[in-house]
């Protein structure tokens, strides 16, 4: 019998891909504004934050404050005085995003064509 691994939700894959993508200049904005457009999907300030926080403390990711080459990473008034919060993955974070990305593709296997026409 296969080891049961934790695998991360659909919201957690899509924040985990967007800080591999965005790599330094991971932080809620751009995190924001990767999801739409490549997954086409809204999503709010708030939400993004409570999950942002949820994975920190399982040890998925870590968060800074301060800015990235260029940026001060201040606090502005557009963030409420607060400096931005820069996201990178943790090794525990790059091994569960790698997780589960072979169990979806895994249970995808073979399938093509099978949900198309339906």
């Amino acid at each position: 019998m296969p080891v049961e691994r934790r695998l991360l939700g659909e919201f957690e894959q899509m924040i985990v891909a967007a800080v591999l993508r965005l790599g330094a200049d991971a932080y809620g904005v751009t995190i924001i504004e990767d999801i739409a457009r490549h997954a086409g999907r809204r999503v709010r300030s708030g939400a993004l934050s409570v999950t942002l926080d949820r994975m920190e403390r399982k040890g998925l990711l870590r968060s800074r404050a301060g800015g990235s080459a260029g940026d001060a990473g201040d606090p502005s008034d557009t963030r409420g005085g607060r400096p931005r919060r820069y996201i990178e993955l943790t090794p525990a974070g790059l091994a569960a995003a790698r997780d589960a990305r072979s169990a979806l593709l895994a249970m995808w296997k073979d399938l093509d064509g099978v949900y198309e026409g339906s």
